[in-house]
């Protein structure tokens, strides 16, 4: 650890068994992690991979790339990891020569790093910039989403990424703001028009829909969704944890219409949820929602 620097946050990877257990990990397949953050699923995945497997790992943040290269450094199966979007996995495949994978995994929920890191802004908990970018040297903060939005427009983003029913009373008060520049300018437009008793609730939304539109998520799993399949070996399973019905409805409509064209059979007909002893240890879990499916051709 460099010198000055707080020590990483514990990751506590969501549903690991039920994840093990749809993968159908083979010792020596390949399995790619597209959300690998800090590896808290990957060394799972990679206990049960030997010397003739292979394991991928993709994410947006280099700097939970980082930790991951050393969380998983010691494992004997071979290992790529890779600086960039999930939603390139096809030509990232195709550019690293990788043939199609038996496994590929999507945990789109946020990291312990990124949620504790005041300097990313993905909280509420804790004041800094406005930011929440998952890659921190590339595209828009939220405080310029915010900028360069009109009245309008931000209440679109809030209610359409947000659900938040309130979202025009709520963009009018954080647009006229003297400042936008901090979690806490934020914080107080918020408080100046919400009532006490159900804020906490409308801080999330407001958060969850200004960091989906701050880093397209959105636009990134539709268009993974619409890719995927051929990134999949024959018997490959794909398995994707949601944490919201803005991602869990496009995955579970790809699904089908993958089962429908007789490309995919569906493992998960509802989606599996955490166990209530999960939920009581790691909260963050409270909300997941795993779906999995199996290529069959």
């Amino acid at each position: 650890m460099r010198p000055g620097t707080e020590p990483s946050p514990i990751h506590i990877p969501v549903m690991v068994p039920e994840v093990l257990s749809y993968l159908n990990v083979r010792p020596d397949g390949v399995y790619l992690d597209g959300t690998v953050g800090l590896g808290g699923h990957a060394k799972h995945i990679l206990s049960h991979l030997n010397s003739d497997g292979r394991f991928v790992g993709v994410d947006r943040d280099a700097r939970a790339l980082d930790i991951c290269k050393e969380t998983i450094h010691a494992f004997a199966t071979p290992i790529s990891l890779y600086n960039r979007s999930y939603d390139t996995i096809p030509s990232l495949l195709r550019s690293e020569e990788i043939p199609p994978v038996n496994g590929i995994l999507l945990d789109l929920g946020l990291s312990s790093l990124q949620l504790s890191s005041a300097e990313r802004g993905f909280a509420y908990s804790t004041d800094g910039p406005l930011d929440m970018r998952f890659d921190p040297e590339s595209g828009v903060t939220a405080e310029s989403l915010i900028q360069n939005s009109t009245e309008k427009e931000l209440a679109d983003i809030l209610y359409q990424y947000g659900e938040e029913r309130h979202s025009r009373r709520i963009a009018r008060y954080i647009k006229k703001a003297a400042s936008m520049t901090t979690i806490s300018d934020l914080l107080e437009s918020i408080r100046r028009c919400t009532a006490p008793a159900h804020r906490q609730r409308t801080l999330a939304r407001i958060f969850q829909a200004l960091r989906i539109a701050v880093n397209n998520e959105l636009d990134s799993l539709h268009h993974f969704l619409d890719t995927f399949i051929d990134s999949l070996a024959i018997g490959g399973r794909i398995v994707i944890i949601s944490y919201h019905s803005l991602e869990d409805r496009p995955v579970k409509h790809s699904f089908k219409q993958f089962n429908r064209d007789g490309r995919l059979r569906i493992l998960t007909k509802k989606p599996i949820t955490p166990s209530i002893d999960e939920v009581a240890t790691n909260s963050k879990a409270r909300s997941a929602k795993l779906r999995a499916a199996e290529r069959i051709i």
